[in-house]
């Protein structure tokens, strides 16, 4: 059995191209044609290579792609609208993938749909060719897509989920954009200091080091940390020390990733500001998911499913799995939602009322904009007041090191003794 690459034209008129299986070129050509495609190219791959006629030359493009082999958040926002659009039309669903993959320009993302139209076009349902990428796509957008191929009103959910989507590359971007100033300080803060204690401050100082014990305590306290920080760059054993600490970190970063991940969670909840804007985001992101869902025609329980794994959080994913659980036996959301104390009374209120009257999908995706808007309200009083506690701790520091280096020269000057 060979591996051909071919170009084909399918009966709607449609550009595609893949990878076939076949004994010869006439069985592939054969194989397509039963399937309503008429090939316009076709080619054998030989032991990795492309014969007849395409190139075999070394392709750089893969090296030379940066940035592009990886599947953004945006590009499957991009897909998924014109996906929705493209259906709402009126074309096909295979049309509509063909005409989106031609479209892209990325390769990491082409190859995916042309995976998808093969996998469509061989009889695979969407959600069944989607499982393929679950990590790039996640448990909410496979379960909505099965939901609106089963209800057979894919182009409804697929607008919910680019609603969805959209909101999510929002909040995302805001957070990113209220985290990369107070970051750039933060590192512009420790690098300063640390050129400062490190190469600048024996210069200033070097000259008192026989008298430590007649010094001021913030100058002897500003030589020992000096002293420390240069013993860390010039000898063996200080490198040896960052190392630990390098390893150290990523060894932390693993572990909140893994079996610490609870413990991890629960502490951003705990932090000031910051956690409040996690909870609000999760908090709307917990109602705009839920009331997709539901309406969408998915059962509560299977909803909750999907939801605890969109909150971004291990301790409000726990929350979600008690209120499933109370749920299973019998027990309304609303009440073991309230009785975690982790959602806000407002939402508690909605979803109880939203039980009652049988418009649980409604009210929801009604008061998911109120949260979205708590939310971004949330990142804004954030970005005003983070940045501005990163420059005082760096302005506090800054001004030590200043008094505890100018602190022996005034009481020399003026005769005084050293404390």
């Amino acid at each position: 059995m060979g591996q051909f690459a071919y170009k084909a034209v399918d009966r709607g008129g449609v550009h595609i191209s893949g990878h076939i299986e076949a004994a010869d070129r006439k069985s592939a050509v054969a194989a397509l044609a039963q399937k309503g495609h008429f090939v316009l190219e076709m080619a054998e791959k030989l032991h990795g290579r492309v014969a007849d006629g395409e190139k075999t030359m070394l392709d750089l493009s893969r090296f030379l792609d940066f940035g592009r082999g990886r599947i953004r958040h945006k590009e499957i926002l991009a897909m998924t609208t014109q996906l929705s659009t493209a259906l709402r039309a009126g074309l096909p669903l295979l049309n509509a993938l063909s005409l989106i993959r031609d479209q892209q320009d990325g390769r990491a993302m082409k190859e995916m749909l042309d995976s998808l139209v093969d996998s469509v076009n061989t009889g695979k349902s969407l959600s069944e060719a989607m499982t393929e990428y679950e990590h790039v796509f996640g448990p909410l957008y496979l379960s909505m897509v099965e939901v609106g191929e089963t209800g057979g009103i894919l182009e409804q959910t697929t607008s919910q989920l680019a609603g969805i989507l959209g909101r999510e590359v929002k909040v995302r971007t805001n957070l990113m954009n209220a985290s990369m100033y107070p970051l750039f300080v933060l590192v512009l803060g420790i690098a300063s200091v640390t050129v400062i204690l490190t190469w600048i401050m024996p210069m200033v100082l070097g000259s008192m080091e026989g008298s430590m014990g007649l010094l001021p305590w913030p100058t002897r306290l500003l030589m020992a940390t000096s002293g420390f920080l240069r013993s860390l760059f010039t000898s063996v054993m200080g490198w040896l020390v960052i190392a630990a600490v390098v390893v150290g970190l990523v060894y932390l970063w693993r572990w909140t990733r893994r079996d610490g991940q609870l413990s991890w969670d629960t502490f951003k909840l705990r932090i000031p500001i910051m956690g409040s804007v996690l909870r609000t985001i999760a908090v709307g992101r917990f109602a705009r998911t839920l009331g997709s869902l539901t309406k969408g025609g998915v059962t509560i329980l299977e909803a909750l499913k999907v939801v605890r794994g969109t909150l971004g959080n291990e301790l409000l994913g726990r929350a979600i799995d008690e209120v499933a659980e109370k749920v299973k036996r019998g027990e309304s959301v609303a009440e073991p939602l309230g009785e975690s104390g982790y959602f806000p009374p407002l939402l508690v209120q909605i979803v109880s009322i939203g039980e009652e009257t049988g418009k649980l999908d409604e009210m929801l995706l009604n008061a998911a904009e109120t949260f979205d808007g708590e939310a971004d309200a949330a990142v804004t009083r954030f970005m005003a007041i983070f940045p501005a506690l990163m420059i005082l701790a760096l302005a506090l520091v800054i001004g030590f090191i200043i008094v505890a280096t100018l602190l022996p020269i005034l009481m020399m000057s003026t005769g005084g003794g050293m404390l």
